[in-house]
């Protein structure tokens, strides 16, 4: 069972604007039309972080099927009415989804699976999704199949964006409208994706299945592996050295080692905890093995002294019951005789 690897970061404003940093990273870096007054390094960074986007789309809910918005189906004016939307300079102005396609699945498998999801997040939150699926790279893992889901935190209108919707709706909000907290729904986007990953690879007669819990929650006894972020992979694989990705390694075999200590000592003391019990059963087993021979012992000695004392109480009271019985005897026959001689007179 593999674990779902679907995260949810935020976008937020910068100098040069967010959107015009996460847009990028779904279509291809040297030719977005966000780039302008970019600066070469983050133009260089961009180029060498950025896949080939094998399918590029916008999703809009389906209250908008067959209605002509042109700047929300349009990517470039998409884009730049959200960054017009917010007035703070720090405003979230997307959210990102990044979901792992099984490779199990072929390509028209795997685009149908993050197509689904796309429309159920723009169904479910009212928001326009820039849906871009990236094959893995020739120099990394073949495996690495995943799509990137780039949304708004606003509701999409006919006129142009509406109030925040989501995750990034206020709590207060969320409670007015009896909705979950933010952690559960984030939990249940989780859930969704997995719901529908597992669907997928059912359809496809595969084995394997996915699952959006914890490996506690599981009941995986495993320590999770070190989530290294991209950047840094990517530094290392150019061949530079990078502190933070080494230090989350180190961090992550003293866990390993720390939880081997503590699965030594609990399985020694379990092991103590049953050799004691042994011991215990055994002790009562005999314990117990002998009260029942000396219980039967004395009760044996107990009928024999009783019969003893019964026999000899027999054989001192005999005699004067036998006198006893005699004279009684004597006195009967007296008595008859002198009956015989009345009836002769």
């Amino acid at each position: 069972m593999h674990s779902d690897n679907s995260r949810c970061p935020l976008v937020r404003r910068a100098a040069l604007g967010a959107c015009a940093l996460a847009a990028p990273v779904l279509v291809l870096a040297q030719s977005s039309p966000f780039m302008t007054g970019a600066t070469a390094l983050q133009t260089n960074i961009l180029a060498w972080l950025t896949p080939i986007a094998i399918i590029l789309v916008i999703f809009l809910p389906s209250q908008f099927d067959g209605l002509s918005i042109p700047w929300a189906r349009n990517r470039e004016k998409l884009w730049n009415t959200v960054e017009h939307a917010e007035k703070r300079h720090n405003a979230r102005v997307a959210r990102e989804y990044q979901v792992t396609l099984p490779f199990e699945l072929d390509a028209a498998q795997r685009l149908s699976l993050a197509r689904t999801f796309s429309r159920e997040i723009a169904e479910r939150y009212k928001v326009a999704v820039d849906l871009a699926v990236h094959d893995p790279r020739p120099d990394g893992d073949p495996r690495n199949f995943h799509a990137h889901l780039l949304t708004t935190t606003r509701e999409v209108t006919p006129t142009g964006l509406g109030a925040k919707t989501g995750l990034d709706m206020q709590a207060r909000e969320r409670r007015r409208r009896d909705l979950p907290d933010h952690r559960n729904e984030f939990v249940n986007i989780r859930e969704r994706w997995a719901t529908l990953t597992n669907e997928a690879l059912q359809a496809a007669n595969v084995a394997a299945r996915v699952d959006h819990r914890s490996l506690a929650a599981q009941g995986i006894d495993r320590e999770p592996l070190p989530n290294i972020p991209i950047m840094h992979l990517k530094l290392e694989q150019r061949g530079l050295q990078s502190q933070l990705a080494e230090k989350l390694r180190q961090d992550y075999r003293e866990r390993v080692q720390r939880r081997e200590e503590r699965a030594l000592a609990i399985h020694s003391a379990q092991n103590a905890a049953t050799e004691s019990a042994s011991r215990g059963a055994a002790v009562v087993k005999s314990t117990t093995g002998t009260d029942v021979e000396t219980i039967r012992r004395q009760a044996r000695e107990a009928w024999l002294q009783l019969r003893s004392r019964q026999t000899d109480r027999s054989e001192s009271v005999a005699p004067e019951e036998r006198q006893k019985d005699a004279s009684q005897a004597r006195e009967v026959e007296a008595v008859q005789r002198e009956r015989q001689d009345d009836l002769a007179l």
